[in-house]
């Protein structure tokens, strides 16, 4: 049983605590590199501190403490200059590493305090595959993993983000429970569409580690055996991201009682429409309650996903659960997070670390998983595939991407041109 104290261990993400200690020895996507075109000055809340990412006028990215450190304000509302970000109170000016490259009053009448002794809080941070990513650990940093699906080819790629205002623990334990699937994204959704359609039944399940994480097989009614490593493999890497196929699912602490959902997908393009290349990954925020009612919405994956973290409570009472044998991935991944709180405590690294370059060259699934996903298909299959999919559940035919509500129609309409297809040719290729 797990008690009100060690509940609290788990679920705390701010600086000396356990969890917040190990969650700072990991990088965190805190933005689309996409929104920074535009605006290039974003506030940002991670592991419970308030920030503020800005890109600079050489198109490098800073991370710094929200609030400035002559008179507090609100870094959020300065500018970018060739100094820096410029606080637009009194004009002092702050390069990545936190460094006070200007103050302008103090500068005329030669008061060299500023720029000698001043230095705002800063982290490092990186770009990979259109998302900027931070870290708020202790040097050396860590590699930012390449994961090889971030080195992709003839795909379109977008990012999805969406606040969740939960605690992240209890939306990255929904990455090893296999049986959710059935209930939650099947049957829940032909009960919400009025179909007595019911899903294959779990019959048994494999939790498996590997070196990130864990990944699992199902036996599901009229499969036969449990399957082994493959596509069908779900993965779980440490201690924050999951891997369900063609998209990485990160679950970003916020702080201790909210999270942002942030999603990389990709779609291999038809074989007619190769070799593709994408100019740029275009990004938006889901839509996950209804404006008319306030309810969340049931309709697509995630947005199911989130109905079921949110409503264990904003910190799930982990006192008053009761496992059982089908939350074993449950079970396997706590302990894992209690042995990495311990490494950590002794100056180790946690699980899924890594600092030799080598390594992170390109850092491949426990498969031959890439080489299958981003296959190409002819593109008759292609459209029978993509109108059955846009023919089941609650997601309709004007509304195909099924993970997500509210994309917005001009990421539809890249999808489409990139893809070279139409709704309709998908509804005529039905049989």
């Amino acid at each position: 049983m797990v008690t009100v104290e060690t509940n609290r261990e788990w679920t705390r993400t701010t600086k000396g605590t356990r969890m917040g200690e190990l969650l700072r020895r990991y990088w965190h996507p805190v933005a689309a590199a996409g929104e920074l075109d535009q605006h290039p000055v974003k506030p940002v809340r991670l592991l419970g501190e308030d920030l503020v990412l800005y890109r600079g006028k050489d198109g490098s990215y800073g991370l710094l403490a929200r609030h400035c450190a002559h008179r507090r304000a609100d870094l959020s509302y300065g500018y970018v200059d060739d100094c820096g970000l410029r606080c637009s109170y009194h004009g002092w000016a702050y390069d990545r590493e936190g460094h006070c490259t200007s103050a302008p009053f103090e500068d005329e009448v030669g008061n060299r305090f500023p720029r000698e002794r001043v230095r705002q809080p800063a982290y490092p941070t990186r770009t990979m595959a259109g998302l900027v990513f931070a870290y708020l650990g202790p040097q050396p940093a860590p590699l930012l993993p390449n994961w090889e699906l971030f080195e992709y080819e003839n795909g379109f790629c977008q990012i999805v983000m969406a606040p969740v205002p939960c605690n992240w623990l209890q939306c990255a334990e929904n990455d090893v429970d296999p049986v959710h699937f059935e209930w939650l994204h099947a049957n829940w959704s032909f009960a919400q569409a009025g179909k007595e359609e019911r899903a294959p039944r779990h019959l048994g399940i494999q939790i498996d580690e590997w070196e990130y994480g864990y990944a699992y097989g199902r036996v599901i009614e009229g499969s036969g055996e449990l399957t082994p490593f493959s596509r069908y493999r779900r993965l779980h890497l440490m201690p924050n991201l999951f891997m369900p196929g063609l998209h990485f699912e990160y679950r970003v602490p916020v702080d201790d009682e909210n999270t942002l959902s942030v999603v990389w997908f990709y779609d291999p393009v038809p074989d007619d429409r190769r070799p593709f290349a994408q100019d740029s990954i275009p990004y938006w925020y889901a839509r996950t309650t209804d404006p008319q009612t306030g309810r969340w919405i049931t309709t697509h994956v995630i947005n199911q996903d989130t109905v079921a973290w949110v409503g264990q409570g904003r910190i799930v009472d982990r006192e008053n659960e009761h496992l059982v044998r089908s939350d074993r991935g449950v079970a396997m991944f706590r302990r894992r997070l209690i042995e990495d709180m311990n490494k950590v405590e002794r100056g180790e690294d946690p699980t899924g670390v890594i600092r030799d370059p080598l390594k992170n060259k390109v850092v491949h699934w426990p498969d031959d998983r890439r080489s299958v996903l981003t296959k190409g298909l002819p593109r008759d299959e292609w459209l029978a595939r993509k109108a059955r999919s846009s023919e089941s559940g609650l997601v309709g035919t004007n509304d195909y991407f099924s993970f997500y509500a509210g994309q917005p129609e001009h990421v539809r309409r890249l999808y489409e041109e990139a893809m070279g297809y139409e709704p309709a040719q998908a509804r005529a290729s039905l049989p």
